[in-house]
């Protein structure tokens, strides 16, 4: 199993004012999956995947990665694992502006324990996702959906073992939103594990099972049929 969640808690602490925002979260994630985790605005779905993907370390529960227990990891571990073995797409791009789109994909391979064939790893993850002809040009010269792209091929650098989406849609017209739900289903093919944020549930369907969230409490947790998969394609088509 590569992710493990045993009754997971995350509370916020302002002031003395406790916030629960996680109420004993049990979810586990086979290698290879597509998942996504939907829910209302406020329902804890956007820290659960921080919790998962090591932004945020939870109050209590026990987290398994890859089988080990994170919980006596220290701060450079866990950005070592969030470096070599997660990536990360989200919303707003995140990009370096005035960078070239090379220069933004090949940021994460300068903390990488491996430095070697920097540039040409930065290239071949550019081609995957059909950016290979746009290298040169600067993060502000390009369109959301290319930003998109770029924001994904950052991500896959370093050849992680899952890749988190947050609302990886979010700020793209339709047509751009088709073409970054499609490499994302590439990925999954081609074996990448692929956990989704999103609160559209036509995104969501391109997934293969959809975890919902309300109140920091798993509501469901059910595969999605490849009837409703094609339906969701038809209309973010």
């Amino acid at each position: 199993m590569l992710i493990e969640l045993k009754n997971i808690i995350k509370n916020y602490d302002n002031g003395g004012l406790i916030t629960n925002v996680l109420r004993g979260i049990n979810l586990e994630v086979k290698e290879g999956e597509f998942m996504a985790i939907m829910g209302p605005s406020g329902s804890g779905k956007s820290t659960l995947m921080h919790t998962i993907g090591f932004l945020d370390r939870p109050t209590s529960g026990e987290y398994l990665f890859d089988g080990i227990d994170t919980k006596d990891f220290t701060d450079d571990e866990l950005a070592r694992i969030r470096n070599e073995r997660i990536g990360f797409v989200f919303q707003s791009f995140n990009l370096l502006p005035r960078t070239t789109v090379l220069d933004n994909v090949i940021l994460p391979l300068l903390y990488s324990s491996s430095k070697k064939g920097l540039e040409q790893r930065a290239k071949n993850a550019l081609e995957a996702v059909g950016l290979g002809e746009r290298i040169t040009f600067m993060s502000n010269q390009i369109s959301g959906g290319q930003k998109q792209r770029v924001a994904i091929a950052r991500a896959l650098v370093c050849d992680p073992k899952v890749i988190f989406a947050d609302e990886p849609t979010g700020n793209l017209d339709s047509k751009s939103g088709s073409t970054v739900m499609h490499i994302l289903e590439k990925l999954n093919k081609e074996g990448r594990t692929i956990i989704l944020v999103t609160h559209d549930i036509n995104v969501a369907l391109h997934a293969k099972r959809i975890v919902t969230i309300r109140d920091g409490e798993i509501i469901s947790d059910r595969k999605v049929l490849e009837e409703e998969r094609v339906h969701s394609k038809e209309a973010i088509d």
